[in-house]
């Protein structure tokens, strides 16, 4: 239970250094950057996968209105610590997520490294697979694809169609003038 005492002790000095303010400016950032060093001592590595530093300012409304409970409410860190280690759990939890989608991508791009696509096309498979499995709404269709490339109608249909030939991509299951697709993952 060591490594709950150490993120509660990251907790703590993030609270107390942002409470007590020495500076005129940058406190925000030197709490946050404390903090993770606290994080990266109690795991014994020189960094981590995942950025709390990044998570606070992702949920920074909710940081400060918590700030703001805890420092106007006496001595009680209760409610500060639980929000505090909610939000380790979601910077880890984003980490894993950005981890996963990026050795998907690698993998995707491993088992494509001979299929011969042209420069319009590895920008398309680029900006799918970074939106991830779900990211780009409605998958790709010619209408978006045009767009991205600034080509004809008939070129990104032959272009898509091409990279479904090459397994690239899937169709969506809709047909006609709906038709969509996605990464073949």
């Amino acid at each position: 239970m060591t490594w709950l005492k150490d993120l509660l002790a990251a907790g703590l000095a993030h609270l107390w250094f942002v409470t007590l303010h020495p500076f005129e400016d940058g406190n925000g950032r030197l709490a946050r950057a404390i903090t993770d060093m606290a994080l990266a001592q109690d795991e014994r590595q020189a960094m981590r996968a995942f950025s709390l530093s990044s998570q606070i300012l992702r949920e920074r409304e909710a940081y400060y209105a918590i700030l703001e409970r805890t420092q106007k409410g006496g001595l009680d860190v209760t409610d500060w610590l639980a929000w505090f280690l909610t939000q380790v759990e979601s910077a880890a939890m984003a980490a894993e997520t950005t981890i996963a989608d990026t050795l998907a991508k690698a993998r995707f791009w491993l088992r494509h490294q001979a299929t011969d696509l042209n420069e319009r096309q590895r920008k398309v498979l680029n900006r799918l697979l970074d939106a991830g499995r779900d990211g780009f709404e409605g998958g790709m269709n010619t209408r978006k694809y045009m767009g991205l490339t600034r080509t004809s109608r008939v070129t990104a249909y032959r272009e898509l169609a091409d990279l479904v030939e090459k397994g690239c991509l899937e169709p969506t299951g809709k047909g006609g003038r709906s038709s969509g697709y996605r990464v073949k993952w």
